[in-house]
């Protein structure tokens, strides 16, 4: 699907009209980068929003207050690498959840780190522990009606599939790139998962690429080295996430990978380096019921 946005457009383009009163929105990662942006501009349309995050919550919470007057804007601790973590936000859940943007993520760890649990931690941080807040989540989402579901991806996707037999890079040389892509093709699989899963409970997700945007995800990398011409500023990247997030355009669409406002096509082959679309192994259906039957185990 196409709408009549793109990679130019803002947060408050998308959301232009939008009325989110009554809705109620988990951002993971809302304290910086797109994840704070995009928490602004569903609380200026009305949202109450809570930022599930590591750090900085309840001053970040204050901020989007101050800047859009909605006093509906709170934080809770999340550790996405962290079970014991997810499961505490869990617990405290009460009530319905109308939308889940799962945003948190790092990037291009550049030597092998393994968590507590032995989850390479691109995979746990991006995915895994996203798979197991969603799922746990469940419940609240299909008590909203029609809730949504955004999964953070990245064109990174297409540097690697999911490899099921050695997530931990046990068996294999660790690349940092690697690594990451696997974490991202993962997201935009749980997004395909939600929706084969939970679409008759009225729960549907989508995929995003933001794009190229200059935030602390780029820590490990020296900064930002997409072309200039193909670079985000920070209200451009989360535009996609918060149109799927509330936008009525999208209504009733899910397992879909969307980037610049508009579902990107499949493609056969690889991609260019930074270019588009989406890789056919990311939407397969096949590989998204195989990983999620993989991260249940896992979570258990």
């Amino acid at each position: 699907m196409t709408t009549s946005f793109g990679f130019s457009s803002t947060t408050d383009d998308v959301l232009a009209g939008v009325d989110l009163t009554g809705r109620r929105v988990v951002v993971t990662g809302g304290s910086s980068g797109i994840g704070v942006e995009t928490a602004r501009a569903l609380a200026a349309a009305g949202a109450e929003v809570v930022l599930a995050v590591r750090r900085d919550g309840p001053e970040t919470a204050a901020l989007i207050t101050e800047q859009t007057g909605n006093p509906l804007v709170g934080s809770r601790p999340l550790d996405l690498a962290v079970p014991s973590s997810v499961a505490a936000f869990v617990r405290d859940w009460t009530g319905p959840l109308h939308v889940l943007v799962n945003n948190a993520g790092i990037m291009a760890v550049p030597e092998l780190r393994l968590t507590a649990e032995g989850h390479e931690v691109q995979f746990a941080t991006n995915f895994l522990g996203h798979f197991a807040l969603t799922t746990g989540l469940r419940a609240a989402l299909a008590e909203a009606g029609g809730a949504r579901v955004v999964s953070l991806s990245s064109n990174a996707h297409h540097f690697s599939d999911v490899v099921l037999d050695d997530l931990a890079f046990q068996h294999r040389a660790y690349d940092p790139w690697l690594a990451y892509g696997q974490s991202k093709t993962a997201d935009v699989l749980l997004a395909v998962g939600v929706t084969r899963h939970w679409a008759d409970d009225g729960i549907l997700a989508n995929a995003v690429n933001p794009g190229a945007i200059a935030t602390g995800l780029q820590k490990h990398t020296g900064g930002l080295r997409t072309p200039v011409e193909k670079r985000k500023t920070i209200p451009q990247g989360a535009a996609t996430s918060v149109l799927l997030a509330a936008s009525p355009l999208v209504e009733g669409i899910g397992g879909r990978y969307f980037e610049d406002c508009a579902e990107a096509p499949v493609l056969a082959g690889s991609s260019e380096l930074f270019g588009g679309g989406v890789a056919a192994w990311a939407v397969d259906a096949d590989n998204a019921d195989r990983l999620w039957d993989t991260a249940t185990r896992l979570i258990r």
